[in-house]
């Protein structure tokens, strides 16, 4: 009885073994009866090609102004009036201060009485010498007394000049009082009030005056970057552009560009010893006075055009352990073949490759992360505007 029961039970394990083989089976092999094959991996591509680019170099430095003068006083006295807007335009010669001048024109007014004098007594001195003169030849008088009044009257003449020349500081000492702007542009904060007093040639400058309409922009460059630059135009590698005509844009210190384009004016001819670099000096036009000097930029500044280089997006390029850089290609029948680059520099949102690639050739720039050599991918052109932040990728992976 129990050899049956034991039969029973092997038998009913073997039936419900071959049931779940046979579900297994099922589940496994659809319809057709053939395994489904798993589909390539859709990849994003970029052809490149040879072009000319505009190569730049972007470079820090500061706003000056193209004229600054600092307004000092060149007479003594008290201030009395303050005539100008701090902060406002003002033009050359346009009154800033008064000098409180009645001691100026007290001295003038001596310095005229003085050569009034002078005038007098040389006019009666000349009559005499041309009295004498008339008298000597029938003499009338000695050749000594005419001599005596001819020497008077030359002294009398140097003492009018002298006079003239004391009326004269007199003069440029009163007109001094009234201190006028040396310079057109925008002048600062006053060092000074009414009542304040004040020396000539004082170290403290009493308003300092900018113009900003143009301004200059001052950048530095280190002297090997400079050497390579002329290596490469002496090469005929890269075409420079007139040294009157370079361009320069400019970057501001929240990263918005200036809407305005300036102009490269020279090159410092002396390397600075203690930074290694030259200084250059750009020309900006500023009528809206947005550019304020000693406010922080960064200057683009056209280097020349490269003739046939090609130019791959740095989403394009990775790089491997030892640092050397490393593209996908999709190559014959859509095998992904794997690249080593030379790259050269960036420009823009790409990078300058001069070895590695040929023109025509499909750089995979979507789905890197799931690619590897020898795979066969499925190859879709790269929409790198549906590939922006907030857009859906134009290669989408299964």
């Amino acid at each position: 009885m129990q050899t049956t029961e034991k039969i029973q039970r092997l038998a009913l394990a073997g039936i419900l073994t071959g049931m779940l083989v046979i579900t297994g089976c099922k589940q496994s092999t659809p319809p057709g009866g053939a395994a489904t094959a798993k589909p390539a991996p859709e990849v994003g591509v970029v052809v490149v090609n040879t072009e000319p680019v505009t190569l730049t170099m972007e470079l820090s430095g500061r706003i000056s102004p193209q004229m600054v003068a600092e307004v000092r006083p060149q007479v003594g006295g008290i201030i009395q009036k303050r005539l100008f807007t701090e902060g406002s335009e003002v033009k050359a010669g346009e009154p800033l201060y008064q000098i409180d001048p009645a001691t100026y024109q007290a001295a003038h007014a001596s310095a005229k009485a003085a050569l009034a004098k002078a005038e007098a007594n040389g006019f009666a001195l000349r009559q005499r010498s041309e009295r004498y003169k008339q008298l000597v030849a029938i003499s009338a008088v000695s050749r000594q007394e005419y001599d005596d009044a001819t020497a008077a009257l030359k002294q009398a003449e140097a003492d009018i000049e002298t006079g003239k020349a004391a009326v004269e500081t007199a003069r440029i000492n009163l007109a001094y009082t009234r201190i006028t702007a040396p310079i057109a542009g925008r002048i600062g904060r006053s060092t000074v009030t009414p009542g304040a007093l004040v020396t000539a040639n004082q170290v403290t400058a009493l308003a300092t005056i900018q113009q900003l309409d143009p301004v200059y922009v001052d950048v530095t460059q280190s002297s090997a970057d400079l050497l390579r630059l002329k290596r490469n135009l002496a090469s005929g590698e890269l075409k420079g552009n007139d040294p009157g005509q370079a361009k320069v844009k400019l970057i501001l210190e929240d990263n918005s560009a200036y809407p305005l384009e300036g102009i490269l004016k020279f090159s410092e001819v002396t390397v600075d010893q203690s930074t290694g670099s030259v200084t250059l000096r750009a020309q900006f036009p500023n009528p809206n006075q947005l550019l304020l000097p000693g406010m922080f930029v960064s200057a683009l500044i056209q280097e020349g055009v490269r003739e046939q280089v090609i130019l791959v997006p740095q989403r394009g390029v990775s790089r491997d352990p030892a640092g050397n850089a490393v593209a996908l290609v999709a190559g014959e029948k859509d095998v992904v073949e794997r690249r080593m680059l030379k790259t050269e520099r960036t420009v823009g949102d790409a990078w300058l490759v001069t070895d590695g690639l040929q023109a025509g050739e499909r750089v995979i720039v979507e789905g890197i992360q799931r690619v590897r050599p020898g795979v066969t991918v499925k190859v879709v052109p790269f929409d790198a505007k549906a590939a922006a932040p907030g857009s859906q990728p134009a290669a989408k992976q299964p």
